[in-house]
């Protein structure tokens, strides 16, 4: 029971072969900024990217013909609740017009979808970045018909916390768990039984500001830079996401040379790092009062949860909440594989986007 998974990033797709549990290849092909120059937008890249990986596949082997399925990272589409979903033509429009947003990630149902048009098999997403479970009472702001918006690592997010479950000897819909995924952007939520009831809107930068993200700022010092006429929207969108946090403050996304900064003695640096901990610190501890101080477990994943000096900073700030578990890293091609094996086995039903 092969399976076929595909998870398109800006500069590459990776791509991943498995028997059903058991990984039997995967690979990262890079895209460089010359080849990817050609094309005007994420969309256009469809071709290119299918081919890359039918060549990818050809040399390691592999004949679609003899896969179950295609389960590919879904991307920005209207708000969904969580789950697997059949690759639909509507899916694919909505995706490739980027109505809903740009991302490398639009290009993971369209590709599928292709694919499996051609070989005839049927073709997945699971949990994509707009999924959103997040209860009204959350959304409400103190503008009206300004509402707080769920873009996060939904993927990630329950992929961990279905492994701390099972660790803990129970299943993921019997726990309550914060998890705060530490990476370019970072995603802290409350997870109440299964769903993802609150959580920040990291891919716009909102939440505790990160290597690229300015996290919430103060709301009258946003405004007077609005209209300052010094700069573009497009240019204050940028900040917010993208070049905030690390990279405004100074001048790098890496956590590892901001460490590395620190131990040179650079205060400044220390003052943004120690800043940052204790944002994410902060937010954890909003996801507390969230679940009334029922908390399973606090769960840190993402990239830089790999930096032990990191995670331990943290937790001298939560670890009165509630067990810390860090599981670093990001699972989304294990995630993607598992989402259409628990619908290939009967166990969960595929739903379908409308």
């Amino acid at each position: 029971m092969k399976i076929l998974v595909i998870n398109p990033g800006s500069t590459s797709t990776k791509i991943a072969v498995y028997d059903m549990e058991k990984e039997l290849f995967s690979k990262s092909i890079e895209h460089s900024k010359e080849e990817l120059a050609p094309f005007k937008k994420i969309s256009d890249q469809l071709e290119f990217r299918k081919e890359t990986i039918l060549n990818a596949l050809k040399e390691a082997g592999f004949d679609l013909k003899e896969f179950a399925c295609i389960s590919a990272r879904g991307g920005n589409i209207h708000p969904v609740p969580s789950g697997t979903y059949v690759v639909n033509e509507k899916m694919v429009q909505d995706m490739l017009s980027l109505k809903y947003g740009a991302h490398p990630s639009n290009l993971g149902a369209p590709i599928a979808y292709e694919l499996s048009k051609q070989y005839s098999i049927p073709a997945f997403i699971v949990d994509p970045v707009v999924v959103d479970e997040m209860e009204m009472v959350n959304k409400i702001t103190g503008l009206r018909g300004i509402l707080r918006q769920a873009k996060d690592h939904p993927l990630n997010q329950k992929a961990v916390s279905r492994e701390v479950a099972k660790f803990l000897g129970k299943k993921y819909e019997e726990c309550n768990f914060i998890v705060a995924h530490l990476g370019g952007g970072i995603s802290v939520a409350a997870h109440k039984k299964g769903k993802i009831v609150d959580v920040n809107n990291a891919l716009n930068g909102d939440g505790p500001f990160s290597p690229e993200r300015a996290g919430d700022l103060p709301n009258v010092a946003v405004v007077e830079m609005c209209f300052s006429g010094n700069y573009t929207k497009e240019e204050i969108l940028k900040m917010l996401a993208g070049n905030g946090g690390f990279v405004s403050h100074l001048g790098t996304n890496s956590l590892k040379e901001v460490l590395l900064k620190i131990e040179q003695g650079d205060e400044y640096a220390k003052l943004v790092y120690d800043a940052m901990v204790l944002q994410i610190a902060k937010w954890i501890g909003i996801m507390a009062v969230v679940l009334k101080g029922f908390v399973d477990g606090i769960i840190l994943t993402g990239g830089m949860a790999k930096s032990e000096k990191l995670v331990s900073d943290i937790k001298e700030y939560v670890g009165f909440i509630a067990p810390v578990y860090t599981v670093p890293g990001e699972f989304e091609m294990k995630a993607l594989m598992e989402g259409a094996l628990r619908v290939l086995k009967g166990e969960e039903e595929a739903k379908t986007y409308e």
